[in-house]
């Protein structure tokens, strides 16, 4: 009976095998003594007793739960997860709850909304178990996405069952067993990308894909086959989605089916084997390559897929289809190999030597090969890269290292999402964040975590790059090219429209004046060889961005304002990384080869090895440009060069876009800051200047105010600047000193008029910014400059509410410390005045209206405009700030954060997520496009590299799902403004 006693206080069944160090080790003391008094509360004294004690097991749990919010929130709110491994092993215990998921649907009594609790609290305790035993070590990577996805597997099953059998209740379906309703259903849920390879990460969505048979024993009707199973994959995504006080399930993806933008949400049988043999991409089969039946009528899923082999699996790769593959690896891939590799703000799914490299290597190589090689048809990445070794397509080497790595980097990804259960892939960019990162991981620090990283990234992109090097060569030599006299040579305008011009003849024309030396650049002998060694890697880089004509007349545009090039075309021949991302700016990004052909000389800053290591921020840029303006310079000249540094630096940050290695948030607060900066810069320089003549107004001081997107640090490379300037003096201060006084008002009027001009004028080196103050007290009819007090007493006595929406954006971004202060105290003060929150809905909400008859948007892509797009989300956000419906913490005037921060009584954690996800597509695109496009997006004029760039920060696979998912973004959008801003009004 002692034995007992004891075991039951003592042997708790998790025994970590390895050890983990908190951040802080008082305050991991803290956690778990909360934790324990939160099990005294439920009366579980054996918990409570075993976590007060010492040993292995709470050293363990103290340091999981200061390193991971989101399982020490779950440990709070229920300690009985914990309590429960005194009587069984996490595997004992998961097989219970899968056991208690599978039953869920069967009960007599169960309802929509009871199995959809059970389903929330089944999932939260298996993800919470399957993380623990994850981070013990009691669990191989291998072992956690296997659990993960048998999770989300049965989670699945159990509401298609119920779905299932509420059809059969009211009449709609005739099952033929009851207890097994989906046998012979006709209905049929495949499994895509993770979810069908077992290889779910820890916060991962689910990819499914919708098919039925509506000639299936149970399809009473098999003409409304279409509308009843669409109606009840709805009801699927809403019971495993929506959130609700009990959390969510999984979140759930079908945008992989055929055309979903114009496709029904469940497709049946024969039409989808239609599409695909008709009309199906190359990157529908890749995704079909991991295809699983994971619920519903397995059978009549595995049969589905037997009649898709053909499709998958061709016994021959026509060239096209090879050519298609490798334009999926340029989407997937954005320039590599070039420089260091960051290690804060890493993706670790997308980035360089991430993740990604692996999965795509395996099943381009599966594409290619898996016709003739049944053995190549698996599902699962590392099995797949024992069989490419077993066939000698890779040595066994690869095979280990790759293995390895690929496992280390998803341990990697499961701690970034342990954290705080986001479906992120991103390593944090703080030192903190890092080191939390690094703990987790079994590290001692962040820098050996950042050493062992890095090394893991570098030995998967130098196999990567290998392996499509040494892969079996699929295209003969790139042909006849022959570029001398003045008559073109046949063959090489057949080998010319062969890579992809459409002008040949024009073509020719133009690199026979490269060889007879017409500009600088080619004037000497040794350019010339260099260039005409360099040609045939340069036509074929310009044939892949698909507009190969307009790729190389930008590049011969920016070759006739090189004074030389020797040291370039070395580079680009060394260099295929750089080489390719000149081909991507010539082809796709008209913006960014526009600023190189004026001036060639922001080219060189592409040279430097750090460029795509170093970030961005303010620190970065505020050295470089202390560096640049350093030494004693004429007025006229500062501005000059600060106009080549904004240049040179917008064009830098954008090329770090490009090629991934920031994201377009970080994006846009690098071009934001750049901004600040040298418009602080413009300022000081413009003080100097005005003082020198008209001398200086007694205690008189300056604060400059970013509106708009500068305010909320969402600037784009396009973007215009929205200003106040602000002022204050002495009350009794009278005329400036200098030989020219003026008045105070008119002295800050002249000097504002003066910044203006310093920073929008034209000069031989361009525009800094355009400027724009109308968003000033009274707009274009008030003074350009405000003094603070009036500023204050129109705020507090005379704005309008969209003024003061404008406000919520509203940051200090220069001139002198305490008008700054003092400016930014205001702002907080007048935001939070008390409001009338169904007068500024009504109020916001008619504005909104207004906007949409008087500007409506041209087409889908007017993303600032169409209804459900960005003006709806900064409403939202503007609306939330200004009635106090923004949880509290520091002022934040990003979008994004705001809407992370929305309060749970204004709006849901489901509606939060789905604004915050919607955001981030907006400047995803916004920040792309504003990049490479000087001009609105045509849709039907897109360059097929911006094509490729646009999938790439998305993430999706094809043109026509982006597109899906913009307008179905936009619906959910405009339904949570109608929600939030209009509820109540109709």
């Amino acid at each position: 009976m002692a034995a007992v006693a004891k075991r039951t206080i003592t042997d708790w069944l998790l025994k970590p095998v390895a050890g983990l160090a908190p951040l802080d080790e008082g305050r991991s003391r803290q956690e778990l003594a909360e934790i324990a008094a939160a099990a005294r509360e439920e009366g579980l004294t054996r918990l409570a007793k075993f976590l007060a004690g010492k040993g292995e097991g709470q050293d363990f749990l103290a340091a999981v739960f200061d390193l991971s919010p989101f399982l020490r929130d779950t440990a709070r709110r229920r300690p009985r997860i914990l309590d429960a491994l005194f009587e069984q092993p996490v595997e004992a215990r998961l097989e219970a709850i899968t056991a208690a998921i599978e039953q869920a649907p069967l009960a007599e009594t169960v309802s929509e909304s009871n199995l959809m609790m059970e389903l929330r609290h089944c999932k939260a305790e298996a993800h919470f178990l399957i993380a623990l035993a994850d981070l013990g070590g009691e669990a191989e990577t291998s072992l956690t996405v296997r659990r993960l996805s048998d999770l989300a597997d049965a989670c699945t099953r159990a509401a298609v069952d119920f779905l299932l059998r509420d059809a059969h209740g009211q009449g709609k379906l005739k099952l033929r067993d009851h207890d097994n309703p989906s046998l012979q259903s006709g209905w049929i849920l495949l499994g895509m990308g993770k979810l069908g390879a077992h290889e779910l990460n820890f916060s991962s969505d689910i990819d499914l894909v919708v098919f039925f048979d509506p000639e299936a024993p149970a399809v009473v009707d098999p003409l409304d086959a279409t509308e009843l199973f669409s109606r009840l994959t709805r009801r699927l995504v809403r019971i495993l989605q929506d959130r609700t006080e009990h959390g969510y399930v999984f979140r759930t993806d079908l945008r992989l089916r055929p055309d979903p933008g114009s496709t029904p949400l469940a497709i049946p049988v024969e039409a989808a084997l239609r599409y695909y043999e008709a009309r199906g991409q190359n990157w529908e089969r890749a995704a079909m390559i991991k295809a699983r039946p994971v619920a519903g009528d397995l059978a009549a899923g595995a049969a589905f897929l037997k009649e898709l082999q053909p499709y998958i699996w061709r016994k021959y790769m026509d060239y096209a289809a090879i050519a298609d593959v490798h334009s999926i690896k340029r989407q997937i891939h954005a320039h590599k190999g070039h420089g260091e590799i960051a290690v804060k703000g890493h993706n670790v799914k997308l980035g360089r030597g991430g993740i990604r490299e692996i999965e795509f290597f395996v099943q381009t190589q599966q594409l290619i090969a898996g016709g003739r090689f049944p053995e190549l048809r698996g599902r699962e990445t590392v099995p797949m890269l024992g069989q490419l070794a077993a066939r000698g397509w890779i040595t066994a080497d690869a095979r280990d290292a790759l293995a390895r790595q690929y496992w280390f980097l998803r341990r990697v990804e499961h701690a970034v999402q342990m954290v705080a259960d986001e479906q992120t892939h991103t390593l944090p960019e703080d030192d903190e964040g890092l080191e939390r990162i690094a703990h987790m991981l079994g590290f001692a620090d962040a820098a050996a975590f950042s050493l062992a990283f890095r090394a893991s990234l570098q030995q998967v992109e130098r196999h990567y790059a290998a392996l499509f090097e040494t892969a079996p060569e699929l295209s003969a030599g790139i042909g006849n090219l022959v570029f001398t006299g003045d008559v073109d040579d046949p063959n090489t305008l057949q080998t010319l429209h062969g890579l992809g011009f459409q002008r040949p003849s024009d073509i020719c024309r133009v690199i026979r004046g490269w060889h007879f030396g017409r500009y600088r650049v080619t004037q000497s002998a040794e350019a010339r060889e260099r260039l005409t060694e360099l040609t045939p890697a340069l036509l074929k880089a310009f044939g892949q961005t698909r507009r190969a004509d307009e790729a190389l007349i930008r590049f011969d545009e920016f070759l006739a304002g090189l004074p030389a090039g020797i040291q370039l075309f070395s580079l680009l021949q060394s260099n295929p990384a750089l080489l390719k991302l000149m081909a991507t700016i010539m082809g796709a990004a008209p913006r960014l080869a526009a600023i190189i052909t004026r001036r060639p000389h922001v080219f060189d800053g592409l040279l430097d090895p750090a460029l795509l290591t170093e970030l961005p921020d303010r620190a970065y840029l505020s050295a470089r440009l202390s560096a640049f303006l350093e030494g004693d310079r004429a007025y006229e000249e500062v501005l000059d060069r600060l106009r080549i540094f904004a240049s040179e630096q917008k064009f830098l940050i954008g090329v770090r876009l490009l090629a991934g290695s920031i994201d377009p948030a970080r994006a846009g607060r690098a071009f934001s800051d750049l901004a600040d900066l040298t418009i602080e810069a413009a300022l000081q320089a413009v003080t100097a200047e005005f003082s020198a003549r008209h001398g200086t107004i007694a205690g008189g001081v300056v604060s400059l105010l970013g509106m708009g997107k500068l305010g909320s640090r969402e600037l784009t490379a396009g973007s215009d600047v929205d200003l106040i300037l602000l002022y204050d003096h002495d009350a009794d201060a009278e005329d400036s000193d200098g030989d020219k006084p003026l008045a105070p008002s008119h002295y800050y009027t002249r000097m504002t008029q003066r910044l203006i001009s310093a920073v929008s004028a034209p000069t031989a080196e361009g525009v800094l910014y355009e400027l724009d103050l109308r968003l000033r007290p009274s707009g274009n009819k008030g003074p350009v400059a405000t003094h603070i007090d009036a500023f204050k007493k129109y705020q507090r006595q005379e704005a309008w509410t969209w003024e003061h929406m404008a406000l919520s954006r509203a940051r200090a971004i220069g001139g002198d410390a305490g008008p700054c202060a003092e400016v930014e105290a205001e702002v907080a003060a007048v935001l939070g005045q008390p409001r009338d929150a169904a007068k500024v809905k009504t109020e916001a909400s008619d504005m909104r209206a207004m906007i949409e008859k008087e500007k409506p948007a041209r087409d889908l892509w007017d993303i600032k405009l169409i209804p459900g797009g960005l003006i709806d989300l900064e409403f939202i956000a503007q609306v939330a700030v200004i009635t106090g419906q923004v949880e509290a913490g520091p002022r934040v005037t990003g979008t994004a954060e705001i809407l992370s921060r929305l309060a749970p009584g204004f709006a849901s954690a489901g509606v939060r997520q789905e604004l915050g996800a919607a955001f981030a597509l907006y400047l995803a695109l916004t920040q792309m496009t504003r990049l490479c496009l000087t001009g609105p997006f045509e849709r039907d004029d897109v360059p097929p590299g911006l094509s490729d760039l646009l999938l790439a920060v998305t993430d999706l696979p094809d043109f026509g799902v982006l597109e899906a998912h913009l307008k179905e973004t936009s619906q959910k959008v405009r339904k949570d403004f109608d929600l939030l801003l209009r509820a109540g009004r109709r």
